[in-house]
């Protein structure tokens, strides 16, 4: 991840799924530990919804209650206002960051 370089960012699994996830804050660390347990090289991105400019659509696309953010398009990176590592402790699972 490198804001200054890029004007918008577009993971990989963009180009299989059209669109790109992510969580609130109170579902980050269910996800992290779900699906990136000892992955040493991550961070959060802090993105402001308000200044995304593709549309932002809340939905479980693999049926369930818990309702997920969905960018569907190129995540503009001047809504995103913060980048930090997220790294696992010493067991591999994740912690909130202060």
């Amino acid at each position: 991840w490198n804001k200054s370089k890029n004007k918008a960012y577009k993971p990989k699994t963009f180009e299989l799924e059209d669109f790109i996830h992510c969580s609130t804050r109170e579902q980050i660390m269910n996800v992290a530990n779900t699906f990136y347990s000892n992955e040493k090289d991550l961070v959060l991105l802090f993105i402001n919804k308000s200044k995304v400019k593709p549309e932002i659509v809340f939905e479980n696309l693999i049926g369930g209650d818990i309702m997920f953010p969905h960018i569907y398009g190129e995540l503009n990176t001047d809504a995103v206002e913060k980048v930090i590592d997220f790294k696992p402790n010493d067991a591999g699972k994740f912690e909130f960051p202060d």
